[in-house]
Order: C-alpha cells, then sequence, then structure tokens
C-alpha cells in the first residue's frame, strides 16, 4: 500500500508544481504556456494509454463546468482571461488533474 501511495505522490508532483505557480507568475497567458510545457515533460518522462484522453475529457468538460459555475455566481475569478470569465491557465490545470485522477485509480485498482 505504501508503494501505490508513493506512485499516487510521484504522479501529483507536476499538478502541484503548477498550483503552486500560480500566486508567482502574475500574467494568466504567460501561465498557461508554463502549464503546457510541465505537461508535456510530464507526458515525455511518462505517458500511459489514456493519458491524452483524460487529458482533453478534462480540458474540455471542466471549461464547460466552470463557465455553468461561474455564470450561475457559485465561483469568481479575479483573473479573466478566458471567455471574460475565468483565467485561461484554468483548464489546463483542470485537464492535468483529470490525467492525475485517471493514474491514481489505475494504481489502486492494480494489484
Amino acid at each position: 500500500m505504501i508503494q501505490k501511495i508513493l506512485k499516487i505522490l510521484v504522479n501529483i508532483i507536476p499538478a502541484a508544481i503548477m498550483i503552486g505557480l500560480i500566486p508567482l507568475v502574475q500574467n494568466d497567458y504567460l501561465l498557461a504556456v508554463v502549464y503546457i510545457v510541465i505537461i508535456i515533460a510530464a507526458f515525455v518522462v511518462h505517458r500511459e494509454q489514456l493519458d491524452f484522453t483524460a487529458f482533453f475529457v478534462g480540458l474540455f468538460a471542466m471549461t464547460i463546468s466552470e463557465y455553468v459555475f461561474i455564470s450561475t455566481g457559485a465561483e469568481i475569478f479575479t483573473r479573466q482571461t478566458f471567455l471574460g470569465v475565468m483565467p485561461i491557465w484554468l483548464p489546463v490545470l483542470w485537464g492535468y488533474g483529470f490525467v492525475v485522477i485517471e493514474r491514481a485509480v489505475k494504481i489502486l485498482r492494480d494489484n
């Protein structure tokens, strides 16, 4: 079980770095580019069969979900560089978040 937890933590590292950069990089477009570079590097180091599928499902599904949340007033962002309502880097972060979730489920499911 410890090995599974360690594998999950290793997969979380790129997402944790991306989250840590939010207060440090004020330019949303630059931050989105940095996120894309981190994701490409993470996929070069280790890529699994469903990673791209998970990424694009997360990217599109969470863009729509975030837009709905924001439109209903459930969320408010002060950084509104994408669709005038959210930061442009947010869907990219969600996309990679789906990759992490997909990998974690696979790790937990495997014997």
